[in-house]
């Protein structure tokens, strides 16, 4: 729409002569898309992008659609012809047009307040998981028959569903879900990495756009999977897209980029799409005709004619199976084929919950894949997230090299940084990083939470305010930032003891309970903290010096036994006096051995001072 309508001379001579013109980008503004999405689907029935919006002076709108060609075609009337009749209407009924958007911003304004009655009781989690079974494709797996996001919060609440209940449908539409994701054009299988969603039901052809919160969010979806089940195919996934994530979207600035285009040289998947004759050309007729059956190549492909790599049509046996010895110099001479032409686009923002979500990624990745490469990269994301991107009061700026305050992050990045800074926590033992973990939450929670409404805002007290608050609540394509910020608050609750992390969370819970029940498809991110609520923290206390080699082979062992509401904390008597305000309670060492304690809400075990111990304690939970 860009190129066809705003870009036409005759539009923008239009626009430029009637009307004040505002783009808005959604991600480094997505309080405005959030707000304004909601008065396109009240006034349309449907959202999506691109959005267009008419605001009076007020910024109230009184017109909105999606995509509008520049000239009426058929039924759809055309964006020339919209602003003519709107310029029309605001010179000869501006008192209508006022009416009109005065009644809508009522409308907004009422459902946002509304709220659902209920109780939050353990049934909501068998209610979800059979709203869930109701909408799930057992076909091709994944959710819904049309276009296909990966919906990974839908599939963590599952896997959790799963380690809970040892409900065996759980487990099986994750397994299907990702199998699929993996086998179709969702996954780059030349270059790795996973695009947006597909179009189709059967994740063949993509919408070729790769965006780093997908891929970091899949990564730990898959090594979660691995933890589940053990099966090495989930681990060699995560280990794929990391590469491609290593190798196209990390910043020499520490972070990472935020996505790469769909387009390329004008054209949507051209980067990465192929004739069979092509590779032929390219390979010669035997290797060619190999790569082409490995691959599921035909002579007219399903995209425009043209072919997108997938591997549908294997076995899940042949899928772990060793692939041909030959395979990786085919592949690699036709990457290097495909690099010639001209790359998609890369979107070289560095924002602060993309690379959030990466962190998190990346400390999953460390202690299930082991090595230290993962562990010192999220190192360096840590360090610029904290270094470049944090001020010295506590405030987080959204995008790298953004006026702090004037374009600070907005609660999703808040929650991200928050989520991963306790992941790398977690691996380290750092004191200081739990320390800068809180000072964050104490701003999120000062900015974004309303006490009065129970609720974490989108935008904060020090943003600039649009027309009505942005409540971010329901989960989309991911989880909300509003879920992502109350995970944050369960995670501390278990690692401090603090009662002001719990009682956010229960709040948040008890006034959702009614939306959760009429709408569980839209909570699953909320729900995954659902299990604190009713059953309380578990914890991993270590107590010791981190260096201690029996506190990191402690470490190790209960990283190793998946427990994904499990939180790991160090108490180093050394540093008590320092960050002893951190914690509501403090587990000494035994008999000055590092030793480890079990607990649940904060009721412990006998103290564990030999790796058998633990092991065996481990073993009975």
């Amino acid at each position: 729409m860009e190129k066809e309508s705003f870009e036409d001379t005759d539009v923008a001579a239009f626009l430029n002569e009637h009307f004040i013109s505002i783009k808005v980008d959604k991600e480094e503004r997505p309080d405005l898309n959030h707000v304004y999405m909601g008065f396109c689907q009240a006034m349309t029935g449907q959202g999506g992008w691109p959005m267009t919006l008419m605001l009076t002076e007020e910024e109230v709108p009184f017109f909105a659609a999606t995509y509008l060609p520049k000239e009426t075609k058929g039924e759809t009337m055309g964006l020339l012809e919209i602003l003519y009749r709107i310029h029309s209407l605001w010179q000869e009924e501006r008192d209508k047009v006022k009416a009109s958007a005065s009644y809508a911003l009522d409308v907004v304004s009422t459902s946002l307040q509304e709220r659902r009655e209920g109780v939050f009781t353990k049934d909501l989690y068998g209610n979800t998981f059979e709203a869930l079974k109701n909408i799930f494709d057992d076909n091709y797996g994944g959710f819904y028959q049309g276009q296909k996001f990966p919906q990974t919060h839908h599939l963590f609440y599952l896997l959790r569903y799963y380690h809970r209940t040892k409900e065996e449908e759980a487990l099986a539409m994750v397994e299907k879900s990702l199998l699929a994701m993996y086998k179709g054009g969702l996954f780059d299988h030349l270059g790795y990495g996973f695009s947006r969603y597909t179009v189709d039901p059967r994740w063949l052809v993509p919408h070729f756009e790769k965006m780093l919160s997908d891929n970091a969010l899949l990564v730990r979806l898959y090594l979660e999977a691995y933890e589940v089940t053990r099966k090495p195919l989930y681990r060699e996934v995560a280990k794929k897209t990391l590469t491609y994530l290593y190798e196209v979207m990390a910043s020499p600035l520490g972070g990472f980029y935020t996505a790469e285009d769909a387009d390329s040289e004008g054209e949507e998947g051209r980067f990465y799409t192929f004739t069979k004759e092509e590779l032929l050309t390219l390979l010669g007729e035997k290797d060619g005709e190999g790569f082409a059956q490995y691959f599921g190549l035909r002579e007219v492909g399903p995209f425009q004619g043209k072919n997108i790599l997938h591997r549908f049509h294997h076995s899940i046996t042949e899928l772990y199976e060793d692939e041909p010895k030959e395979l990786p110099k085919i592949r690699e001479k036709v990457l290097q084929y495909r690099e010639q032409r001209g790359r998609p686009f890369l979107d070289d923002k560095l924002l602060a919950s993309c690379n959030g979500l990466m962190l998190e990624a990346l400390c999953k990745s460390h202690h299930v894949l082991q090595g230290k490469e993962n562990l010192k990269r999220a190192e360096t994301v840590y360090d610029f997230l904290i270094e470049k991107m944090m001020d010295g009061q506590g405030f987080l700026a959204g995008a790298y090299g953004q006026k702090r305050g004037q374009h600070e992050a907005y609660v999703d990045g808040y929650a991200a940084v928050i989520n991963g800074a306790l992941s790398y926590y977690e691996e380290t033992l750092e004191t200081k990083v739990l320390d800068t973990a809180v000072s964050l939450a104490t701003t999120m929670i000062t900015q974004f939470y309303d006490r009065e409404r129970k609720v974490f805002l989108m935008n904060g007290q020090r943003h600039e305010k649009p027309i009505l608050d942005a409540e971010d609540i329901h989960d989309g394509s991911m989880a909300s930032g509003h879920a992502e910020a109350v995970r944050a608050m369960g995670r501390l609750y278990s690692m401090t003891g603090k009662g002001c992390y719990k009682r956010i969370l229960e709040e948040v819970l008890d006034t959702f309970a009614g939306e959760m029940k009429g709408n569980p498809l839209g909570f699953t991110g909320l729900l995954l903290s659902g299990p604190l609520y009713h059953e309380g923290p578990r914890e991993l206390v270590l107590s010791g010096a981190k260096e201690d080699k029996e506190i990191q082979e402690m470490l190790a062992i209960v990283h190793d036994a998946y427990d994904p509401y499990r939180t790991v904390v160090l108490h180093d008597p050394k540093e008590k006096e320092a960050f002893g305000h951190l914690f509501s309670f403090h587990r000494p060492m035994d008999r000055e051995k590092p030793t480890a304690y079990l607990c649940t809400h904060f009721t412990c075990s006998v103290p564990l001072t030999s790796l058998q111990l633990l092991q065996s304690h481990l073993e009975e939970l």
